[in-house]
């Protein structure tokens, strides 16, 4: 049985260009996240799971495009094996079908880890450069989300009895943000 190639890509933000993953390929469709990996849940994976088959081959740039922690990787490479559908690792260079041998499955393993090894380091520097940045006066966070104004009219709103879920909609902010505002 012959399937389609299905080409799956994730940036993680909406700046990013998602060309460069898999240029060259020749992909049957494709399936751009633009979002943090450090969820499964997202939204063209989820579309991608659904719409591939048996037989089809799911192509992915490396594996920390698919999942951030070894545990997903493993998962998501087991649960698309176990359907009958390869996946493809470019640059890797892995393949893996589900009758994988006891190498390949040690590889998926390593370079996995090493994936969520690499990604911890890069936390870990970032947390540090934060601290310095900090230290020097140099960091001020991010930028509130809501205006001064936003705020009082927020606490006059709720004073009113309307609900917070309603307010938050309203605002375009999360439920939490309205709740930490009103202590």
């Amino acid at each position: 049985m012959h399937g389609q190639k299905i080409g799956y890509i994730r940036v993680s933000s909406e700046d990013q260009n998602p060309d460069r993953q898999l240029d060259g390929q020749i992909l049957d469709r494709t399936f751009i996240d633009r979002v943090s990996g450090k969820s499964i849940d997202r939204p063209a994976l989820t579309e991608c799971l659904h719409y591939i088959r048996a037989g089809d081959v799911l192509i992915v740039h490396s594996m920390d495009r698919l999942a951030r922690n070894l545990d997903d990787l493993r998962s998501l490479v087991n649960q698309l094996t176990s359907r009958e559908i390869r996946v493809v690792f470019v640059k890797e260079g892995l393949t893996f079908t589900g009758d994988d041998s006891p190498m390949s499955t040690l590889l998926l393993s390593v370079m996995g880890a090493f994936a969520e090894f690499e990604r911890a380091l890069i936390r870990e520097r970032q947390r540090e450069g934060i601290d310095i940045a900090k230290k020097k006066g140099k960091y001020k966070g991010r930028k509130p989300s809501l205006t001064d104004e936003q705020i009082a009219v927020i606490k006059e709103k709720n004073s009113m009895g309307i609900a917070k879920s309603k307010i938050a909609r309203e605002f375009g902010v999360s439920r939490p943000t309205i709740y930490a505002i009103l202590n």
